[in-house]
């Protein structure tokens, strides 16, 4: 009992002197409570032996070209995820899974240019997405729609092709004025005559050509199934009009062949 009696109070200067070791820090990386910066390091991908509680990763201005499927390990805590000035060109529809918590993401200064829809699915709590500086041409507004908490978005600097098919991409971003960032730098690049003309700027009339051609999904049923009944109809009227043609020219040849017997034996 005196021996406990000596030990109760230097116990907790013996756990001072010795802290328990702190979490893992990548080689390449300088860590500090919650922050880990992996910035300009000459990474090709991203490091594992990251700390689950992990809250900021910084991994700007390195060589990463793709996120593969679960790129990240699992890190719960992580708030602010910073990708820019890499060279990504694609990002695989599982590449952020274990990355539920994430509120800022930031893309930009990129090569992507193309996004599936499952992209962004895992991120249900994001709420700033910057895609600046990317070579975006065209964006499908489900890839957005998978964000329900998506307050910031910033799309300036990509080549924008302003043709019918930025159409849904133009109706979102009318309807979610307030979310998007740098309005006036969403500039066509394509076609010249529109190149530097504000996406913005169109209204309902800039797109009454494409919304005219647009086929509704009960039109497109109806052409399939009118189009095979309609080939089907042609092969049978073709071989009927031909029939009746060379029954047409054996009637003649018979009337013929009764006027002149000799010359149809010759013949």
């Amino acid at each position: 009992m005196g021996c406990w009696r000596v030990l109760g109070p230097v116990l907790p200067l013996l756990l001072l002197l010795h802290p328990p070791p702190s979490p893992a820090c990548p080689a390449a990386c300088r860590c500090s409570p919650g922050e880990v910066d992996c910035s300009e390091r000459g990474l090709r991908e991203v490091p594992w032996g990251l700390s689950t509680n992990t809250s900021t990763l910084w991994l700007g201005y390195n060589f990463i070209i793709v996120l593969g499927p679960r790129s990240f390990p699992p890190l719960p805590g992580l708030r602010l995820l910073s990708l820019p000035h890499n060279r990504l060109e694609l990002i695989h529809g599982q590449a952020l899974l274990g990355l539920g918590a994430l509120q800022e993401l930031d893309l930009s200064h990129n090569y992507l240019s193309v996004l599936s829809p499952e992209t962004f699915q895992p991120l249900a709590s994001l709420a700033t997405l910057n895609l600046g500086s990317n070579r975006l041409g065209e964006l499908e507004p489900v890839v957005l729609s998978a964000l329900p908490q998506l307050q910031a978005l910033l799309l300036q600097d990509n080549p924008w092709v302003c043709s019918c098919g930025i159409l849904p991409l133009w109706r979102w971003l009318s309807l979610n004025r307030e979310k998007v960032r740098e309005k006036s730098l969403l500039l066509c690049r394509v076609p010249e005559q529109l190149n530097k003309y504000p996406i913005m700027a169109f209204g309902d009339e800039s797109f009454r050509q494409c919304q005219e051609t647009s086929l509704s999904s009960e039109q497109y049923i109806t052409f399939l199934i009118i189009g095979p009944f309609s080939f089907i109809a042609s092969i049978f009227f073709c071989t009927f009009m031909g029939s009746v043609v060379v029954f047409y020219h054996s009637l003649r040849r018979e009337s013929h062949c009764w006027r002149r017997p000799r010359v149809c034996r010759v013949h």
